[in-house]
């Protein structure tokens, strides 16, 4: 393991656990700016508040609002978006030096597979990647098989999960982030095919924090090495006690009942 990245991912990942609760707050290009994150800067403090173990966040975001979050958790750059224009091409716009300068603990970059673009992704990806070892900066990759090529029932086929996480990993990925294929078993196929730690995008928000809850407990049963969830959290009605409680599921094995109990989730 290049020493850098070991020394930096020690900081995104729970030593007792070797999981990881991210908080991503890179929405308002992809999809708009929605609800929770008007009003970025209330946002961002709600989420610290929790402490969790690294937030993602746009260069912007940084520059403006680092003070929120200074020795308090670690900080992912991100450095591709797609838009709600072209939905399954991610543009790089954030380099290896800004990750240097903002002193990011990772970058993340975004992709999708089965995409007429996907040789563009995946080229930028390798270009990135090689960057990354020199400079000792853990990648984490979200990559999802959304592209404009697949049909959309066949997203989340468990075949072409385990294709976007391999690609991910094979191109340099220290940390894959992708979506959960909806039961244990068979999301135990994604963490078998992959190298590198899997943790899961939360999606669409859930139609209540149990089922969301128990979507990541699924995941972590499977094997996965934790969550990169932004919408859940901070489109909650109490986003730092949902960080809490994610905490607790992730990192302290809470059952779904002890989470019910302490934490109030419906």
């Amino acid at each position: 393991m290049n020493i850098g990245k070991e020394i930096r991912l020690s900081r995104i990942f729970d030593k007792r656990s070797k999981r990881t609760v991210i908080i991503t707050m890179d929405h308002a290009i992809a999809h708009g700016v929605q609800e929770g994150i008007k009003d970025i800067s209330s946002a961002i403090d709600k989420v610290v508040e929790g402490e969790p173990n690294a937030i993602t966040l746009h260069k912007g975001l940084v520059k403006n609002y680092y003070k929120k979050f200074l020795g308090k958790v670690s900080l992912i750059l991100k450095a591709t978006a797609f838009s709600p224009y072209h939905p399954s091409y991610d543009v790089l716009f954030t380099d290896i030096e800004e990750a240097i300068y903002y002193a990011a603990d990772a970058i993340a970059y975004g992709a999708s597979v089965g995409d007429s673009k996907q040789d563009i992704m995946l080229k930028r990806l390798s270009k990135l990647s090689k960057e990354c070892e020199y400079y000792g900066i853990p990648l984490t990759v979200h990559i999802y098989p959304k592209g404009d090529l697949i049909k959309e029932e066949d997203r989340y086929k468990v075949e072409n999960i385990i294709y976007a996480v391999r690609a991910a990993s094979e191109l340099g990925a220290d940390v894959v982030k992708t979506w959960y294929t909806g039961s244990v078993e068979s999301f135990k196929e994604v963490i078998k095919a992959s190298p590198v730690p899997v943790v899961i995008a939360g999606g669409p928000k859930a139609k209540s924090s149990l089922d969301f809850f128990n979507m990541v407990k699924g995941s972590l049963e499977a094997g996965g090495a934790g969550v990169a969830i932004g919408r859940n959290v901070w489109g909650s009605k109490n986003p730092t006690l949902m960080v809490k409680a994610l905490k607790a599921l992730v990192h302290e094995n809470y059952s779904l009942e002890e989470l019910v109990r302490e934490f109030k989730v419906e």
